[in-house]
């Protein structure tokens, strides 16, 4: 079993990545393109509901979104339950099962989607009645059971496991509760817990509450004139009833009073998840959420053309990107800088931005930096157009918000007409760094000190609550029983897998996976034989895209035209990485093992074994109720510097009496990929010439 496909799949990733983003042409200056949107024909149902038709002939096919206007819902003790609502709704009505609504909706090649906030339909013209048929059932009809109830909370259960070993969805729930608190809509935690105590009867109130005509818009956009529209649309939801829907009030959350570093420490981690964000007041679809916009693309916004961007990676290069967001709500907005570092450059890269979000406030923009950011939002703009979602929202908008009827038509006119004084006071009111929060997810002992330039350090837990900070020299992860050593946990994992008399049985292994990479398809065929000997070859468009070879002693990689060999040390590790069992190879290869305590895997215990080789260090994870191994860390060479790759093993299948994990999930950067074996079968007599280096 390969556990590290090393830099060639990083690279392949890279490259499809940037074959689909090219930042170097831009659109040519010139005025703002009047914007042509369609003018919807408007018309309300008895029962309240707002319809919208916008006669869009390009294509045949019709496209129904509605949505309900509510403000957000405080779920308290049983937070989860609005999305898991949501989704209930589709899980079958009062006269078809979910099978059948699906299969109804593939056979007229249509979409239906359901969302907390609303409804999405789609199909082409000719099966629109029978659309609206299904939509009308799903939206009016729902039939709320048990057994769909506990599969949605199964599945968000486990979402949530995962979640808690994920740096990235660590920062964010952290940094949603610190921002709005715990006792707003947008930060209470969802849990396990949490989850745990949703009843069928908490998601028939949530729909027999929200899921009413007269908080609802409806756009109907495609090939459908607003005659054909209206009797449809008044037979299917005319007899829907209104009713009355609670209009909630909540504190404005406040900023902190000083800078605020939250640190979540991570004791294996390589990289820290860094968080920069406060609250803010910004309204929607205002001149000044407007102006907020282009500030914020010339901020961190804009990607490879954005001041953060330029800054931390392509200057200094101590991340793959940097990225900033100035979001608008009704409530309340966000403004957050974000970007994953390397833990020897955290506080250098804290730095950094602080001097980033002072200097958009202290300067205006130049002339060409906002000239070139206004072209880039145009074209992204105009781009947005050709999906008639788009244009639904626009017409729901317009009325949800009260705008003006030309308001969008005259959008990019306004944004043309942004000044960079406007960038600057716009700046200078929504970015605040000396009221911020600092949410930092990583090694605490190597970034915690560093930290404290600016400002008292506290520490919290992946659900948002404060802890006492690390002790020096102490584990920080939890203690393991008394007595209990590194060789134990390992022969309680080769037990658990069958046995060293069992494995001792497979004299080769070949094993073959796939997986995806920007939405091309990756063949992973790798083939051992006894402990030592292996060969891994990844293929992509038909190209083998790297390979990698040992003959037990050497080892051998290839990719992009290169080749480089491995000797000693080095290869050792990559024999370890690359073995299917290397727990029985850490006294030939004379590996150090240290039982380092315990840690959360996808929500589970494991005991967490430091296997050292020289300088390099690889952790390997033991589930400590099965035994069984699933998580695998090791410390890779990225175009960035050091990153930690991490590869979760699952989906434990049986093989001549063998367990072997079928499904690998593996991180590269900010991409993670998940890797499924179609085949692996034992035995085959493989040739020893396979395994030739030279």
């Amino acid at each position: 079993m390969k556990y590290i496909l090393t830099a060639g799949l990083m690279a392949l990733g890279l490259s499809i990545q940037a074959q689909t983003l090219d930042r170097s042409k831009l659109p040519v200056d010139g005025p703002a393109p009047a914007i042509k949107v369609g003018k919807p024909v408007s018309f309300t149902l008895a029962n309240g509901l707002k319809v919208f038709v916008v006669q869009n002939n390009k294509l045949p096919r019709v496209a129904f979104s509605l949505l309900f206007d509510y403000l957000p819902i405080r779920e308290g003790d049983k937070a989860g339950y609005v999305s898991i609502a949501s989704q209930l709704i589709k899980t079958g009505t009062k006269t078809r099962t979910k099978d059948q609504i699906d299969e109804a909706v593939d056979f007229i090649g249509g979409s239906l989607a359901t969302s907390p906030t609303g409804v999405y339909a789609m199909s082409l013209k000719k099966h629109t009645p029978k659309m609206l048929e299904l939509m009308s059932d799903v939206v009016l009809n729902p039939k709320f059971t048990q057994a769909e109830l506990d599969k949605l909370k199964k599945q968000t259960k486990s979402g949530l496991a995962a979640q808690k070993d994920n740096p990235g969805a660590i920062a964010t729930r952290v940094s949603s509760i610190l921002v709005y608190g715990k006792d707003h809509p947008y930060g209470e935690p969802d849990s396990e817990e949490t989850v745990d105590r949703i009843t069928l009867e908490d998601c028939r109130k949530f729909y027999e509450t929200y899921f009413r005509p007269n908080i609802g818009y409806l756009a109907v956009v495609g090939d459908i004139t607003p005659e054909e529209a209206r009797p449809m649309i008044e037979k299917y939801f005319g007899k829907w009833q209104p009713g009355n829907v609670p209009k909630p009030n909540y504190e404005m959350p406040k900023p902190p009073a000083k800078t605020t570093i939250a640190l979540v420490d991570r004791p294996g981690s390589v990289q820290s998840v860094v968080y920069i964000t406060h609250p803010v007041q910004l309204k929607p679809y205002t001149p000044e959420s407007i102006q907020a916009s282009l500030t914020n693309d010339i901020l961190g916004g804009g990607g490879g053309d954005a001041r953060l961007y330029n800054n931390l990676r392509e200057k200094r290069g101590y991340t793959y990107g940097a990225y900033s967001s100035l979001t608008s709500d009704r409530l309340v907005g966000r403004f957050r800088a974000n970007a994953n570092v390397r833990n020897a450059v955290t506080d250098s890269a804290v730095a950094e931005f602080m001097n980033e979000l002072k200097a958009i406030r202290d300067s205006k923009p130049s002339a060409a930096e906002l000239s070139k950011t206004k072209n880039t939002f145009t074209g992204n703009f105009i781009f947005t157009l050709e999906d008639p979602e788009t244009i639904a929202d626009f017409a729901i908008n317009t009325a949800r918000y009260n705008l003006p009827e030309d308001f969008f038509t005259n959008y990019l006119k306004n944004v043309d007409a942004v000044t960079d004084a406007q960038v600057q006071e716009t700046a200078t009111k929504l970015i605040d760094p000396e009221h911020a929060y600092i949410v930092v997810v990583g090694k605490a002992s190597e970034v915690a000190e560093k930290l404290k330039r600016f400002g008292e350090v506290t520490y919290y837990d992946v659900n948002g609550n404060k802890v006492e900070a690390p002790v020096a020299g102490k584990l920080t992860t939890s203690a393991v029983p008394a007595g209990l050593t590194a060789d134990q946990v390992v022969a309680k994992y080769l037990t658990a897998v069958g046995g060293k008399d069992a494995i001792a049985k497979i004299n080769d292994i070949t094993q073959k996976m796939t997986t995806e990479v920007q939405g091309t398809k990756v063949e992973v065929e790798s083939k051992q034989k006894g402990l030592t000997k292996f060969s891994l070859a990844v293929t992509a468009m038909g190209q083998v895209v790297q390979k990698v070879t040992s003959d037990g002693e050497k080892v051998k990689m290839e990719g992009g035209g290169q080749s480089k060999s491995l000797i000693n040390d080095e290869a050792k590790v990559e024999i370890l990485k690359n073995a299917a069992f290397p727990e029985l190879l850490f006294s030939t290869l004379g590996v150090k093992t240290a039982l380092a305590g315990t840690e959360k895997i996808n929500g589970k215990d494991a005991y967490k074994i430091d296997a050292s080789i020289g300088s390099k260090t690889i952790t390997i994870f033991y589930d400590v109720e099965t035994g069984l191994k699933t998580q695998y860390t090791s410390i890779e060479q990225g175009p960035q510097g050091e990153m930690a790759v991490n590869t979760g093993l699952s989906n434990y299948k049986e093989v001549n009496g063998v367990k072997f994990p079928y499904t690998l999930s593996q991180n590269f950067g900010p991409m993670v990929m998940k890797m499924e074996t179609q085949s692996l079968v034992v035995n085959t007599g493989l040739d020893d010439q396979q395994f030739t280096v030279q």
